[in-house]
């Protein structure tokens, strides 16, 4: 059973949420303050955090930021916050969806589906789905079923929504990805157009892919993105 995370201070929504997961099947526990949420991270690590942005004792924006440090489960944003800035930044600091208040719960669950889907969809061995990229001197192990991403033997840690993006383009590489090809493959649902969204996760990925990070992820001006590694016969790393 999925354990979830949901961190809403006002009582209905809350409780509206929490019904709705329950009603799914997940298990959940709720919170109201970011200190408590500190607190039972210290002993249980959920699968899914569903985060509020405004919060009594802090923001819900900097909270995220903070434990990206530690951990990578993936992170809902649930907020009355619903300009184009706030979006982005919630993607910047490694959100993997944003939901803006008001919202149906029911769209909410279907979303936090969808994460899990994407998380459980690796089932084949592991031979298959392990892969050796070169640029140059730098060289990308890409490990499919084990979530595993290395540059040239260091570990790289991504969230589930970049991790989701790298293996789209892993899977196509060479060829043009559009941004609505990744919106449509990747979340399985339209961000209203918020291209921009692609472009934060790509960012967030170069910058982790440093110092080549650009010469990974090809920019193709005006369509979208091109993964450019040269497939190889695997070193062991």
């Amino acid at each position: 059973m999925k354990h979830i995370f949901v961190v809403e201070d006002h009582n209905s929504i809350r409780e509206s949420v929490v019904q709705y997961l329950e009603l799914y099947g997940y298990k959940v526990s709720q919170f109201t303050m970011l200190n408590e949420v500190t607190a039972t991270m210290g002993h249980t690590v959920p699968d899914l955090l569903i985060q509020d942005v405004m919060l009594p004792d802090g923001d819900g924006f900097a909270f995220v930021k903070q434990i990206r440090t530690q951990y990578s489960f993936p992170v809902i944003f649930m907020t009355a916050r619903g300009t184009e800035s706030d979006r982005i930044l919630g993607f910047e600091i490694g959100g993997d969806d944003y939901i803006v208040k008001p919202f149906s719960p029911k769209e909410l669950v279907l979303r936090v589906n969808a994460i899990f889907r994407r998380m459980d969809s690796s089932t084949h061995d592991r031979e298959k789905h392990q892969s050796y990229w070169r640029i140059g001197d730098s060289i990308l192990l890409y490990d499919e079923y084990s979530h595993i991403l290395k540059l040239n033997g260091t570990e790289i840690s991504l969230t589930t929504a970049e991790w989701r993006i790298m293996s789209h383009l892993v899977g196509s590489a060479g060829n043009l990805v559009t941004r609505t090809q990744i919106l449509e493959s990747c979340f399985e649902y339209s961000f209203e157009s918020y291209d921009r969204v692609v472009d934060t996760h790509i960012k967030n990925i170069r910058k982790k892919l440093n110092p080549r990070g650009s010469d990974w992820i090809e920019t193709i001006r005006g369509y979208g993105y091109r993964f450019a590694g040269e497939q190889m016969q695997g070193p062991s790393l």
